[in-house]
């Protein structure tokens, strides 16, 4: 984990968490994406998902495909 991770993480993502691991964050953004919460796009973005790794978590089609321009 890069520096810029690692104190993201000692901040905080907005105060919710102190430490997350990969597979927590992809459930937490299916979450943020079912419940249409903006701030999924810095979750996704900071952990760099896949839609496959979205879509294993329990995303719908249609919401993977709502970010595209964020996964790679």
């Amino acid at each position: 984990m890069g520096k810029a991770k690692k104190r993201s993480f000692q901040r905080g993502i907005k105060d919710r968490v102190s430490s997350l691991s990969r597979e927590d964050a992809a459930t937490m953004a299916v979450d943020m994406l079912k419940s249409g919460d903006n701030d999924v796009y810095g979750l996704v973005t900071l952990f760099g998902f896949s839609a496959e790794e979205l879509l294993e978590a329990g995303a719908s089609y249609e919401s993977v495909v709502g970010i595209k321009g964020l996964l790679k």
